[in-house]
Order: C-alpha cells, then structure tokens, then sequence
C-alpha cells in the first residue's frame, strides 16, 4: 500500500473496483489490484476494509454481499421489487422439470443422469441438462466408475453466485420446504 494510502482511500479503491466489474470479486483478486504497489496491502487490510464497506452499507438500497465467487454490490432485498420494475424484459421463467433436476443435483451431487431419473421417477431431456450447463450452473466434475462411464453432474460457482449462496450449506434444509410452488410461483412457468 502507498505509504500515503490510508483505510479510507483503500476502501474507496475497492468499492470503485466491485461497482466497475458485474461479477464478484475475491479477496485473492483485489490483492492483486495492489500488486507492485509499495506496501501493497495484505489479505487481512482487504478483509477489514471490506468489513468497513459491508458496515457503511447496512440499511442502504445496496449491500455488499459475500457470494461463493467472492464480493459484489447488489440491491437489498426490500429495494428489489421497485428495482426490477426498470427492466422492461421480465425475468426468465424455468420450467418445474429444470428446476427439480437443478433441485437434485444441489442436494445430492455429484451425481449421474440416471441417479436424477431414479430421483424423479421420469427422464430428464438433454436439453434440460444443455439449459443448465450453458446457464453455467452446474458442470461435468468426473465419471462414474461402471459400464458406460456416465458423466458425474455438480453444481458450479456460478449456481452459489446466481441464488446468492455462499457454499452448499447455506441451501435451505428440504425438511424447511414444504410447499415449492409458494417459494416463488412465478419461477414455475413454461420455457419459452
């Protein structure tokens, strides 16, 4: 770090950085933001400074928020639903077989394509398992050892990213969901 460059300038040169880029960024890569700097700031100086700007943004229309990728700002919660009424395209709609195939793979990876079927009880198209791996939320991490070598499923970095998880433990418990049709009715509609 400059020896000039005090916790206030090093907060404002991180919250410039996350507000420019629309991904998160790790503690890893804003490090690197400082490389060759003299006395560049360490790990523990970008952890309390982004402590620092998680604190100045509590109660605002924007958080700063940990995701498995990293930090990034996004809109509170209670600010969301004014938020989306800008985008004139709504969001898009997953049909319930996506959603309970991306369902399993959360809670049971890594596993095959058959295991989801055996899970389900129907098949699963490959298109659903195309829709997911170009959204980039889930992957393929290995192969089963047994005739055929069918391909192992997991989730990515993207999917924690995307529903806003910082591991697989914050998922909610499937003893806790009761009814998913009332998490989000609008979730449930045909792919276009």
């Amino acid at each position: 770090m400059k020896p000039d460059m005090k916790q206030e300038e090093l907060k404002r040169a991180i919250e410039a950085a996350l507000m420019a880029i629309h991904e998160p960024l790790s503690v890893r890569q804003l490090v690197a933001l400082f490389k060759g700097e003299p006395e560049a700031p360490g790990r523990e100086q970008i952890r309390a400074a982004l402590a620092a700007l998680q604190e100045d943004y509590t109660g605002r229309g924007v958080i700063l928020k940990e995701v498995a990728g990293g930090f990034r700002f996004q809109v509170c919660g209670e600010c969301a639903e004014w938020v989306n009424k800008l985008f004139a395209q709504r969001p898009q709609k997953y049909s319930r077989a996506l959603l309970e195939t991306l369902a399993i793979i959360a809670y049971r990876q890594p596993l095959t394509r058959g295991e989801i079927e055996n899970i389900r009880g129907v098949g699963v198209s490959g298109g659903i398992i195309r829709a997911l791996q170009e959204r980039e939320w889930i992957r393929i991490v290995g192969h089963r050892d047994v005739p055929g070598k069918p391909e192992l499923l997991a989730t990515t970095k993207q999917f924690l990213d995307y529903f806003d998880l910082k591991q697989l433990a914050d998922l909610p418990q499937l003893a806790d969901i009761k009814d998913y049709d009332r998490i989000n009715p609008d979730m449930f509609a045909a792919m276009e």
